[in-house]
């Protein structure tokens, strides 16, 4: 049994305010040669950026593959116009018009993403709350660049990867809530993965640091370290830290994975366990994030298969 920890008490707040949030209705759908030009360019924009989630969302029925691919896309976009973004009020002003854009139940006719997202939306029942807390989540990064302590950072990671999960969760389906906290924590560490594979990335490239800075203090580390892209004991010591905390999530996060329906289930184990991969690289290659990306190759990816189905066949 595991201890709550304080962070995880206000995300499930968070995670079951918008569980009863709006839930759109389209009075007005699309015809169904729109829909599947959305559906295909979203299938695109999943392809080219991620093909972990790719595979993964070829391993579900049809319908749910295509849900995944906008889920995906409606993601990326929103990620897409912060991180792009010139200046941090045109990063808002641009977000701000998307969200009133992806708020709508009948999305503008050349906007094909919200077009099938909100197709998606309305097919799976997913409440429109977690959409609002994720775009919330990503606009943080218009504002904040440095995190002082984890649970700072697990709010965060909340917003732009743990409501990606409980969207996925209503997606695939579930049986009961109990699932949340799980979904929750699955989130936390698929983002801490994100983090810890491009601090040399995101230092290069945008000046953030996403790592808690008490941590960093309490192992002897500056941004002066992470500037100098050299790999020391106590960088090796701190990533250890991190990615023990990361890999302890990713086991606490398994016992949700029988609450989903099964036809969805190795779809999800299959994502959080290629990603839980990455962590394997970065020790491989002796915690060096600065000089590589730390990834899973496709044939890796493949030998890994057959275990992730067992495990998500005999989750009870």
């Amino acid at each position: 049994m595991t201890v709550q920890q304080s962070w995880e008490t206000q995300l499930l707040v968070w995670a079951r305010e918008a569980l009863t949030s709006t839930v759109y209705q389209n009075e007005h759908p699309l015809n169904r040669e729109q829909l599947d030009s959305a559906y295909e360019h979203c299938a695109e924009i999943t392809k080219a950026n991620s093909r972990t989630f790719y595979m993964a969302a070829g391993l579900l029925p049809q319908e749910r593959k295509y849900a995944a691919h906008a889920l995906y896309a409606f993601c990326r976009v929103t990620d897409d116009l912060v991180d792009n973004a010139e200046t941090r009020i045109i990063g808002e002003r641009q977000l701000q018009q998307w969200r009133e854009k992806a708020s709508l139940p009948h999305p503008p006719a050349d906007e094909s993403v919200l077009q099938a997202w909100a197709d998606t939306q309305e097919k799976f029942g997913i409440p429109h709350g977690y959409a609002e807390q994720l775009i919330d989540g990503i606009a943080r990064d218009l504002r904040v660049d440095r995190y002082q302590t984890f649970d700072e950072l697990a709010e965060y990671c909340y917003g732009v990867a743990s409501t990606v999960g409980l969207m996925v969760m209503h997606l695939v389906g579930f049986s009961d809530e109990a699932a949340l906290p799980y979904a929750i924590k699955l989130g936390v560490a698929l983002q801490l993965t994100n983090i810890l594979r491009d601090i040399g990335e995101d230092w290069a490239d945008r000046n953030r640091v996403y790592l808690p800075q008490d941590e960093l203090i309490r192992f002897n580390l500056s941004e002066k370290d992470i500037d100098a892209g050299i790999v020391t004991d106590d960088w090796r010591r701190f990533m250890q830290f991190q990615i023990v905390r990361t890999r302890q999530l990713y086991a606490e996060a398994y016992g949700g994975y029988k609450y989903l329906n099964r036809e969805g289930r190795f779809a999800i184990v299959a994502a959080a366990t290629l990603y839980k991969a990455i962590l394997d690289d970065i020790e491989n290659n002796d915690y060096d994030v600065f000089s590589r990306r730390a990834h899973t190759s496709f044939v890796g990816k493949l030998r890994r298969l057959p275990s992730i189905w067992w495990i998500s066949a005999t989750a009870r």
